[in-house]
């Protein structure tokens, strides 16, 4: 009966916010409108109500079909239901209305990275991370770490994670980054000491856990690699870390 109670008064804040939105519809532009459904697009994305997400955007675009965050968040939702094509379309369209703008930058280089179009990904990423406006250059920086990663130019890869730590000293993605470059130095307390940083402000991943796996069997930590080891199988027993433990135990 709790659980129902939570679940049902969850549904109705969500019914409120729609409803009080869609009032405020009213008498507004048709640019202030389609900021309205942006604004409730992104919230039940983040919420991954990808279907009510999409029906906000796509109004957001009746309303306004010049919005380019309509459009980014668009491109980012194909991105999450697997249809490059949409997305790439919807990136483009964003980046032709409003080629400066930050967030379609690093969203659109980091999934061009991501479809190895690794060198027109490297230039958006580097010009969202370059410019004065950006006040949270590290999310660039750590993509364009990774997309050197894709590219296997470690060498390369680690500035940029060095420069996102310089900018924010708790981003987990890129302590996450350091952890792995660290271990594959095999420098392993550099890697412990990362780890530490990553678990002050987030929670472990399949691959955190990995890594800390074989951090601390170097070592000589066994004890510790086994609790790791059994947290792994515990928390991701679908990952493809846990099968490559399970293909050794069992």
């Amino acid at each position: 009966m709790l659980r129902k109670s939570v679940a049902q008064q969850m549904t109705a804040g969500v019914l409120s916010l729609s409803l009080t939105a869609c009032a405020g519809l009213f008498g507004k532009s048709a640019a202030e409108s389609a900021d309205v459904y942006v604004q409730l697009g992104m919230r039940y994305l983040s919420m991954n109500k990808l279907d009510t997400a999409k029906q906000n955007l796509n109004r957001a675009l009746e309303k306004d079909s010049s919005n380019v965050q309509a459009h980014n968040g668009l491109a980012f939702l194909y991105e999450k239901i697997h249809l490059p094509a949409e997305a790439i379309k919807h990136y483009e369209i964003a980046l032709n209305l409003d080629a400066s703008d930050i967030g379609v930058q690093n969203n659109f280089g980091r999934f061009l990275c991501e479809q190895k179009q690794y060198e027109r990904g490297m230039l958006l990423l580097k010009q969202a991370a370059s410019t004065p406006l950006n006040n949270r250059p590290w999310l660039a920086l750590t993509n364009a770490g990774r997309c050197q990663m894709a590219m296997g130019q470690i060498q390369k890869a680690e500035p940029y994670f060095q420069q996102a730590l310089l900018q924010n000293a708790s981003y987990a993605p890129a302590l996450a980054e350091m952890q792995k470059l660290s271990y594959q130095h095999n420098d392993f307390n550099a890697a412990n000491d990362y780890l530490q940083r990553y678990l002050s402000t987030s929670t472990h991943t399949a691959e955190t856990l990995w890594v800390a796996i074989h951090t601390e069997r170097a070592l000589g930590n066994n004890a510790l690699a086994t609790e790791y080891q059994n947290l792994l199988l515990k928390k991701f027993p679908l990952s493809g870390e846990a099968n490559k433990i399970k293909s050794v135990l069992w």
